[in-house]
């Protein structure tokens, strides 16, 4: 492979780039290791080779290469899908692949610094003083953090000039394009230009 990532990281980025279910697809690759040939969703499989307990797959879609490369026949002998968990892991670093549709909903505790377009939905348990600052262009804003919390933990949100008074402590709040950035070593919910926020029914 021509990546640095482990055989499970790869496949799993695979079943979200081209929209196939982790376990059809591991079971598609067990399958193929036995018989030759396998299909899952948009992809077809080939065994073209086995040797030195390592097993040699050709990925393909409408005919065109999509990967080649070898697993380990340990790999696919394993009763829990490596793939699986792998998956879970590069949504929690990199945030969801998505080709359109609204921002995926995440819970606060799996929210990690570099993520980008996602969405929360929490209650705002804090809120700081405002303070005024100059910004990098040379203007004037306001500025305070909030706190807010859901079932799973908490986080701290920027909030700039009229986002300041849009809110108050005890509403419910749903965040959407939002990204975590790192300020002081500690992540932080920025909504951005492209974010929203809006006051919403508790569930």
């Amino acid at each position: 492979m021509r990546h640095k990532k482990s055989h499970a990281e790869y496949l799993a980025f695979l079943t979200m780039k081209y929209g196939v279910d982790v376990d059809r697809f591991f079971k598609a690759l067990v399958s193929a290791g036995k018989n030759r040939k396998a299909e899952c969703g948009v992809l077809s499989i080939e065994c073209r080779d086995k040797r030195n307990k390592k097993i040699s797959l050709l990925i393909t879609q409408d005919q065109k290469v999509v990967a080649q490369f070898q697993l380990p026949e340990e790999f696919l002998s394993r009763r829990k899908n490596p793939i699986e968990e792998a998956k879970r892991l590069y949504l929690m670093e990199r945030g969801p692949i998505r080709k359109d549709g609204p921002p995926r909903k995440m819970d606060i505790k799996d929210l990690r610094i570099g993520m980008k377009a996602i969405s929360v939905r929490a209650k705002v348990i804090e809120i700081s003083e405002p303070t005024r600052v100059i910004t990098r262009f040379g203007n004037y804003a306001s500025v305070a953090n909030a706190i807010l919390s859901d079932d799973t933990g908490e986080i701290k949100i920027c909030l700039w000039n009229e986002q300041i008074n849009s809110v108050s402590v005890g509403d419910n709040v749903q965040i959407d394009n939002a990204r975590i950035s790192s300020f002081k070593n500690e992540r932080q919910l920025r909504i951005g230009k492209k974010g929203t926020l809006q006051i919403v029914q508790a569930e």
